[in-house]
Order: C-alpha cells, then sequence, then structure tokens
C-alpha cells in the first residue's frame, strides 16, 4: 500500500504470515532469550505488562489502529483473524480507555486467536484470567468506550517506537513483548535455538559450582577497571 492508501481508513483483509511452525517453535522459548537472540531488538518497552501470570505465547500480528477511546475497529478486526495470530492495538494518541473486555476476547477465542497486546487499556481482568485469554496492556480501566471513529486494520503501527507490521510475529510472557521481523522469523528461530543451548551448557556450569566471573572471563575486566580484592575491611 502506498502513503495514499495509508491516509485512508481501510480494513486489509490479507496478510502474510510468517509458518506457523517457526511461530510455533518461538513460543516456548521466552521473551529475553529471543531478545537476546536477535540483537536485542523489538521490545515493546517495559510499560506493558501481563494481567495474568506463566502464559507464554507466539503469534502473528493482525493490527489495529483506533482513535482513542473508540473501539469500534477493534470489533471490525476479529473478522479477518486466523487461528494463530495476535491481535495487536494501537491508538493514535495515547489512551486509557478500557477498549477491551471479556466479550471481545469471547469472540477472539472462537477465531483462534492467541492473545491480545494494546497500549491502551483493558477492563474485567479477572474474567480474561478465568477464561485463559493471554493479555499485555499498558493500563487497566473501567472507563468505556464508544464507536463511532473509523481507523484502520492491518496497517503498520508503533508501540514503544517499534514498528509493527501485519504478520510480523509476536512473542509474549511474563517478561515482556518481542516483536520478530516477519522475514527474520526463521533466522530469529535458529538464533534462540542455538541460545537456549549454549544458556542449558552455562545451567550445566553453575550447577556444577563454577563461577561466572570465571568462566565469562571477568576477572581481568574486574582488574582493568580496577576492582581489588581484599580479605577484609
Amino acid at each position: 500500500m502506498t502513503d495514499e492508501n495509508f491516509a485512508r481508513h481501510v480494513v486489509v483483509r490479507q496478510i502474510d504470515r510468517a509458518d506457523p511452525a517457526t511461530v510455533g517453535g518461538l513460543a516456548p522459548i521466552g521473551t529475553a532469550t529471543v531478545h537476546e537472540a536477535i540483537g536485542r531488538r523489538g521490545y515493546l518497552g517495559p510499560d506493558l505488562r501481563p494481567i495474568q501470570q506463566d502464559a507464554r505465547i507466539a503469534g502473528s500480528a493482525v493490527t489495529v489502529l483506533s482513535h482513542p477511546g473508540d473501539n469500534m475497529m477493534v470489533h471490525a478486526s476479529i473478522e479477518v483473524c486466523q487461528p494463530g495470530d495476535v491481535l495487536v492495538i494501537a491508538t493514535t494518541a495515547p489512551s486509557t480507555h478500557g477498549m477491551f473486555g471479556d466479550l471481545l476476547a469471547t469472540s477472539l477465542i472462537a477465531r483462534g486467536v492467541r492473545g491480545l497486546v494494546t497500549d491502551a487499556a483493558v477492563r474485567d481482568t479477572a474474567d480474561l484470567r478465568a477464561m485463559g485469554f493471554p493479555v499485555w496492556t499498558r493500563h487497566i480501566s473501567v472507563q468505556g468506550t464508544v464507536k463511532a471513529t473509523p481507523g484502520s486494520v492491518n496497517v503498520p503501527i508503533t508501540i514503544g517506537g517499534i514498528i509493527i507490521t501485519p504478520g510480523d510475529v509476536i512473542c509474549a510472557d511474563d517478561d515482556g513483548v518481542v516483536l520478530v521481523n516477519r522475514a527474520e522469523a526463521d533466522w530469529a528461530l535458529e538464533r534462540a535455538l542455538a541460545r537456549v543451548g549454549n544458556e542449558q551448557a552455562t545451567r550445566s556450569k553453575l550447577e556444577a559450582g563454577e563461577l561466572g566471573v570465571d568462566f565469562y572471563g571477568l576477572r581481568p575486566k574486574l582488574v582493568e577497571l580496577g576492582v581489588e580484592y581484599i580479605d577484609r575491611i
């Protein structure tokens, strides 16, 4: 789509997605490991917090750009969602309105959507947890919304300074939300799996009593930085 197209309000029905096997492979790895493996890129920031614990997902991004305090485009997005997607909602200006709750989650569950990420707010959080529908959000608020202002579905959006293109892979868990560019998904999985292997080897050393200060080669660095070891003060 051209810049002229992006000035319009659109619902894009068809997007390219990463291989489901690749997306599924990223899901259990964890955002911290994925983030490190891809060069510490794609982190949507510490303000996006999970409303639940112990959920770990990955899915293809269906994006929503909404007017603050208006969730009409969230409703419009549901019919283009597919199993394995993650709905990602941004607003054109900061918003603390509860744009999403248990009824919208019911629709998304019926479509096979794995979770929600939003830089606005959600409500009905106890119900969402009971339903097992994972959410990462900037705010929690009882304040409702209207359905009166046009926006767009499946256009590039920005959260936390990160551009999210429809079909990019969203990884989310207790530590936060990380984006993997769709074109890099296979490479990211390969790098992340390699890092998992390295971490397992490191864990074995630590369990055996070895010190990270030794096998990371930090002692010379400490000396270089002027750190002294003394027996007592």
